[in-house]
C-alpha cells in the first residue's frame, strides 16, 4: 500500500464496501440478463434494447470495481455463492410485466446507490480519492439511467414538479 499512499485499515474498510458493491453489481447484471431474455409485450423492442445497453455497462462496472479492489492490493470476492450472501440485491422471478422489470430496476438502483454512498463515505475517512472519483461517476450516471427510466413509466398526465 505505500506505493498509493493510504492507510491500510482504513483501505480495508473500502475494500469490504467495494466488494459489497461488487456483489450488488452482479446480482443486478444477472437480473438485467434476465430480463432482456425474458421481456414481452408491446415495448419489447425498446426494453430489450435498453436491457442489453445497461448489462453491457455493468459488466464494464463489474471489471473496474474488481481492478479498483487490486489496484488497493486486496483481492475481490469473486464468486457467486458470496455474493448472494453480501449483496444487498435479491435475484429475481423471470415471469414479470415490462413494468414490475422497470420498478424492480429503479429498486434495485436506489439499493445500489445506498451501496456506492457508503463506499464513497468509507473512502472520504481513507482519504482514496481514486475510489471517490470512480465511484462518484457511477452515481451520476445510475442517477441519470434512474431518471430515465421513472420517466419511461410515468404516465402522460404526470408532470415535474415546477420550481
Amino acid at each position: 500500500m505505500s506505493y498509493l499512499g493510504l492507510d491500510a485499515k482504513e483501505t480495508s474498510n473500502t475494500v469490504q464496501e467495494l466488494n459489497v458493491l461488487l456483489a450488488d453489481y452482479h446480482l443486478y447484471y444477472q437480473k438485467l440478463r434476465n430480463y432482456h431474455w425474458n421481456v414481452i409485450g408491446k415495448n419489447f423492442f425498446d426494453l430489450h434494447e435498453k436491457f442489453e445497453e445497461l448489462y453491457d455497462d455493468a459488466k464494464i462496472k463489474i471489471d473496474e470495481i474488481a481492478e479498483r479492489i487490486l489496484t488497493l492490493r486486496y483481492q475481490p470476492t469473486s464468486n457467486l455463492s458470496e455474493y448472494l450472501k453480501i449483496s444487498n440485491l435479491e435475484e429475481s422471478k423471470s415471469d414479470l410485466s415490462d413494468l414490475q422489470m422497470i420498478e424492480n430496476l429503479l429498486k434495485d438502483h436506489g439499493t445500489i446507490l445506498k451501496q456506492m454512498r457508503k463506499v464513497v463515505e468509507v473512502a472520504e475517512k481513507g482519504g482514496d480519492e481514486g475510489t471517490i472519483d470512480l465511484i462518484g461517476a457511477y452515481i451520476r450516471e445510475l442517477e441519470k439511467t434512474s431518471w430515465m427510466l421513472d420517466a419511461w413509466k410515468m404516465k402522460t398526465a404526470e408532470q415535474h414538479k415546477p420550481v
